[in-house]
């Protein structure tokens, strides 16, 4: 372990210098998701690829139906159907004079045509008053044909979804850096791409180590504990948006160790590791890894560090195996090892993914507290707290003990006091990592 206390920024600056974008793949859009673009994606086809109607009516031209109402109504010669997914009427008609078609949502726009008046505007082509509905074209095929009474006047382009109006051909659709979401891969999908080059979602392995660790659901017996770092940090790399795969605890056995984690690097693009890091006699994650780098790992190797923080103290970094794959091995106290990874591993993966913007949000923000926060001196302190964004306001959540696992369920914010503070009085503004 190197005897030089770090701070925070040089820690977390040697992890982002170490770290490097992963590769561009292309991916099938279902697979894409939660991916990031390396380039931009520009529109080829214009979406909508055609006018075509908002609503269940009838296509008219706005001459015919200029003045109509329930008294004195337009009565239009009904020439046929259009059905969504169709290519208009049959036989190439067009609209004419005194005409109209039945259309349906989504159907193009007939030839002549200007507008589309809604079916409830209408008789229906039933003879009756207003219709609430169109009957199906299987039920009542000959409502595709006779006359229709329509009780509106309409505007050119009524209930018309015009070519072009949602993107045209060579506007920009997803800007590089953009992560494919839901919405994006619809988009991607309306416009006709099937495939997309992004950075693809970074593989985490995280794994626990001690003897005294228990899984959740067994029973525990003397000096065991359940295993929660593995399930939380599991979950937070999801979170951070990487493909995340829990190990069971490993034993306090250095070589057993080692031995997972070799194991483990055939689908690793980062290794967490937690606990094992301090200077106890079974803090087997430094006796395992010490010496990992050596002449036939050359650039390999990780270094085991003392950062001027709380909680977080203890800290390793570096990288293993013949991919030189980045190993953060962070504190076993449950809110250490979280606070760490929210600090150091959270924009490690984010920069795996080539996102610019690697850090969760901090907001200065009021202290609201029945005393003051005391801080030891030279470190910089990490409690967890609950922001009031109305009020401006963060509230301590528990104390500062690295095992108050149940006070960090609370929280959704850190409050972060500088290594130059010792206290902080109720009322003092102070920098809040926003966690949610």
């Amino acid at each position: 372990m190197s005897s030089t206390i770090w701070s925070v920024d040089e820690h977390l600056d040697d992890i982002l210098a170490t770290v490097r974008p992963l590769e561009p793949i292309e991916l099938q859009l279902p697979d894409a998701q939660g991916c990031v673009l390396v380039k931009d994606v520009v529109v080829e086809v214009a979406l909508p690829p055609f006018d075509n109607s908002s609503m269940d009516g009838y296509a008219v031209r706005i001459a015919d139906v200029e003045g109509a109402s329930e008294e004195f109504p337009a009565v239009l010669t009904v020439i046929g159907d259009v059905a969504a997914g169709s290519a208009g009427l049959a036989d190439g008609q067009v609209v004419g004079p005194g005409q109209a078609a039945r259309i349906m949502t989504g159907a193009p726009l007939p030839a002549g045509a200007e507008a589309v008046v809604p079916v409830e505007w209408t008789d229906g082509g039933t003879g009756e008053g207003p219709a609430a509905t169109m009957r199906a074209h299987s039920d009542a095929p000959e409502g595709a044909t006779g006359e229709v009474r329509v009780h509106r006047s309409v505007e050119a382009g009524a209930h018309v979804r015009e070519r072009g109006s949602d993107v045209k051909p060579g506007d920009l659709a997803l800007r590089a850096g953009s992560i494919v979401g839901p919405p994006q891969i619809g988009l991607l999908a309306a416009i006709g791409c099937a495939t997309v080059v992004v950075r693809p979602r970074p593989r985490v392995v995280v794994l626990s180590t001690g003897s005294e660790l228990v899984q959740p659901g067994e029973e525990l017996t003397g000096g065991q504990i359940y295993d929660s770092n593995s399930f939380a940090l599991t979950a937070a790399a999801r979170d951070a948006g990487a493909i995340a795969y829990r190990v069971g605890a490993v034993t306090d056995d250095a070589e057993t160790l080692r031995a997972t984690i070799e194991d483990q690097l055939i689908r690793a693009d980062v290794i967490v590791t937690t606990g094992g890091v301090s200077v106890g006699a079974y803090d087997v994650v430094k006796e395992a890894l010490s010496s990992v780098g050596d002449e036939d790992e050359p650039g390999s190797g990780i270094d085991f560090r003392k950062l001027a923080m709380q909680p977080g103290k203890p800290q390793g970094f570096g990288s293993i195996g013949p991919d030189h794959t980045p190993l953060l091995a962070l504190p076993g106290n449950p809110v250490s090892s979280y606070v760490s990874f929210e600090l150091f591993v959270r924009p490690a993966i984010r920069a795996l993914m080539g996102l610019p913007d690697l850090h969760r949000p901090t907001v200065r923000a009021v202290l609201s507290a029945d005393k003051a926060l005391t801080s030891p001196a030279g470190r910089r302190q990490f409690l967890r707290g609950t922001y009031d964004e109305e009020a401006g306001t963060v509230t301590p959540v528990g104390g500062s003990g690295s095992h108050l696992i149940a006070a960090l369920a609370q929280a959704d914010a850190l409050i972060v006091l500088p290594e130059d503070t010792t206290s902080a009085e109720p009322g003092t503004a102070t920098d809040v990592i926003l966690l949610r």
